[in-house]
């Protein structure tokens, strides 16, 4: 089982980095960051740094552990520009880049900045075009692709990344789309689901393995969890009705991942989203390493 952190980016770039160096340097094995144009409140106002301009300097800063977008919006993007900016961290991180995707969600985003959202049914057809444009971007010299939302004319692209394949990760648990997308194209898998739920949308991501003639264990099947220590059993209790939040004791927080290992789960991704300050984070970190993590090393 891997740990890695996932920092916010709506506090300054020099926690963020601090933060990131703390957990390489107290054995955490990646950092994910997300991709978001504002806070998801009703004003939509705060600080919120952009994901790709941080990752690309976390890869030259942070010489260790894995790097990784959880998850950069397709609709936000051209999928060639991604690829081209993933390729490029890539040969920046020496190779320890995956790239997240997912098809878009945030709607004030989208209406603010006048960026199309569109249907769900539209965002998983763009999502799984931009899979296939980037798959033949990572592993072709030259790539033609003729989709609906998507006209690649005999492309180059270089430089190309330094894995081969360059990871692609794609989060989400539709289970007649994304899943089925993620069976064709992705490397990766990350959701934000409880164990039991997990369990159930791997089955049925086994089961578009199958469809497609992929090895399922050919997936890196990562989880969103947030982790909050407390003793108190209500607090666990209402923790456990709102979804992926593991509560409780260091023995509870073991026995959820516990849950999540037999589920399927590669990978536990922990964000700082409820954790106030830079000195909580890495005090929360610490203990989750030296409690928890430990535990399955």
């Amino acid at each position: 089982m891997l740990f890695s952190i996932k920092p916010r980016l709506h506090w300054s770039f020099d926690e963020v980095v601090d933060l990131s160096r703390h957990a390489e340097a107290t054995g955490w094995d990646g950092i994910w960051i997300a991709d978001h144009l504002m806070n998801n409140t009703p004003s939509g106002e705060g600080l919120i740094g952009e994901c790709w301009t941080v990752t690309a300097a976390l890869a030259a800063l942070v010489p260790r552990v894995r790097l990784g977008t959880i998850v950069v919006g397709n609709t936000l993007r051209h999928p060639v520009i991604h690829a081209k900016m993933a390729a490029q961290v890539d040969v920046i991180s020496g190779g320890r880049f995956t790239l997240g995707l997912g098809a878009g969600w945030q709607e004030n985003e989208h209406q603010a900045y006048g960026i199309p959202l569109g249907s769900l049914r539209e965002r998983s057809d763009r999502l799984e075009e931009a899979a296939a444009v980037i798959t033949s971007l990572f592993t072709q010299e030259r790539t033609t692709f003729n989709g609906r939302y998507y006209q690649i004319d005999n492309a180059p692209f270089s430089p190309p990344p330094v894995q081969q394949p360059l990871p692609l990760l794609i989060g989400g648990v539709g289970e007649k789309r994304t899943l089925r997308t993620i069976a064709k194209y992705a490397q990766a898998w990350n959701a934000q689901v409880p164990p039991d739920v997990f369990a159930e949308k791997s089955r049925i991501l086994d089961e578009h393995c199958a469809a497609v003639g992929r090895d399922p264990s050919t997936i890196h099947r990562t989880v969103q969890t947030l982790i909050a220590f407390t003793d108190q059993p209500a607090q666990v209790e209402r923790a456990g009705a709102r979804g992926a939040v593991i509560v409780g004791t260091s023995r509870d927080m073991r026995e959820a991942i516990e849950r999540y290992a037999a589920a399927g789960a590669q990978e536990i991704v922990i964000p700082d989203f409820n954790l106030a300050t830079l000195e909580e984070k890495k005090q929360t970190y610490d203990r989750l390493m030296d409690e928890v993590v430990s535990y399955f090393r």
